[in-house]
């Protein structure tokens, strides 16, 4: 089994309510496409869409899986939000211990 820590990554994206992340979550571990998903929040997002400047409450998703399954993470997520366009962003590992970085490899 790879093990090398780049193999493996945090997903970020946000969703607009509860459920929303909580249905988003759920299809990315029950789809075997992450180990676990974090569902942070409520937390404040102030960001430009579209030429104005918005403050919207979020949950924030910390999903992590693996390079590997990055694109069926980011399609599924696609699927289930309501965003034009949701935050989509792999952040490699640079190091993890090597019991959980199996964890995650067997659970996705």
């Amino acid at each position: 089994m790879d093990l090398s820590p780049d193999r493996f990554g945090i997903v970020l994206t946000t969703a607009a309510t509860e459920e929303q992340a909580a249905r988003i979550a759920d299809a990315l571990v029950v789809g075997w496409l992450a180990a676990c998903v974090n569902i942070v929040g409520p937390v404040r997002s102030v960001y430009r869409w579209k030429g104005e400047i918005c403050r919207d409450e979020e949950r924030l998703l910390v999903i992590k899986t693996t390079r590997e399954r990055f694109e069926d993470v980011r399609r599924t997520v696609r699927a289930a939000h309501t965003y034009e366009l949701p935050e989509m962003i792999f952040l490699p590992l640079g190091a993890g211990d090597p019991a959980y970085l199996e964890w995650i490899a067997a659970s996705v």
